[in-house]
């Protein structure tokens, strides 16, 4: 995600710290992490660093990238403040970009035991050239990282029903709780009879002292995401394993059956790479 200083700072109230994470979602993600024997993580979309400073506390060894300096400057802040935690002082982080992954990120041994790009990450990769080469491209270098017998877990908003409704499913946000009243906006940009960008404007209240009487002060942003459907999404993610994976889907960290009545707000893909 490239977003500029103020749109870093505003996100990074948005989202909040650790203890902002939703307590299923950090239950999920460390079960999940814990169930495969994961030991090595690789970060590929930390942004201002939450979920690896989370598995660095969790006892996790982590590499995080990500292709936004502005962000990287929350985690890298973190990780001083903490220098004194042997855990934090190793904890890697560099600036990358999923379109040269293998250059950018040194791969030891076989690859990574899990590699996560969560919160919705990956959406932000436009489709510049129209065939979604760039996405395809940026997915087989992620899944690169990934040893024999390692996971990628990689998630987007349930897109599909955006597009036929509108709209984002009702629901809380399962990735954290953000204090911050908000309002959001949505809208669908389509090129030559296909959606090409969904669009989301953000107006969030900022936080005021209690003995303040003014009305608070808003701020606003906008967020912009390529709208991966879940078939075509599910059907490019088997070919940047080359057809060598195990491929389970949830629905807000339930196992999800398609057709199901209670609709999710995203989907998380966790892929094991075989051999």
């Amino acid at each position: 995600m490239c977003v500029d200083g103020g749109e870093a700072e505003v996100l990074w109230l948005y989202i909040g710290d650790t203890r902002s994470r939703a307590e299923e979602y950090k239950c999920w993600l460390l079960s999940l992490l814990r169930k495969h024997g994961v030991q090595k993580v690789l970060d590929v979309a930390c942004g201002t660093g939450v979920d690896s400073i989370m598995l660095v506390e969790e006892g996790f060894k982590v590499v995080s990238v990500d292709a936004s300096d502005k962000m990287l400057k929350y985690a890298l802040k973190e990780r001083w403040e903490r220098r004194k935690e042997p855990a934090f002082d190793n904890w890697v982080i560099e600036e990358a970009n999923w379109l040269t992954l293998p250059e950018d990120v040194k791969k030891t041994g076989d690859g990574f035991d899990a590699v996560i790009c969560l919160g919705n990450s990956f959406a932000h990769l436009p489709d510049f050239k129209g065939d979604q080469s760039d996405q395809k491209l940026a997915l087989q270098n992620i899944a690169s990282m990934v040893k024999p017998g390692g996971i990628l877990i990689i998630d987007h908003r349930n897109y599909d029903y955006i597009l036929e409704t509108g709209q984002a499913p009702q629901g809380k946000n399962i990735y954290y709780k953000s204090d911050l009243k908000q309002d959001i906006s949505t809208s669908v940009l389509w090129v030559n009879n296909k959606p090409h960008m969904i669009t989301l404007d953000y107006t969030l209240e900022l936080p005021q002292p209690v003995d303040v009487q003014t009305p608070p002060d808003t701020s606003k942003f906008r967020l912009s995401y390529y709208p991966h459907r879940l078939e075509s999404f599910k059907e490019i993610l088997r070919a940047s394993f080359f057809g060598k994976c195990d491929h389970s889907v949830y629905g807000d960290f339930k196992q999800y059956t398609p057709g199901q009545g209670e609709v999710p707000c995203y989907f998380i893909h966790v892929v094991k790479k075989t051999t």
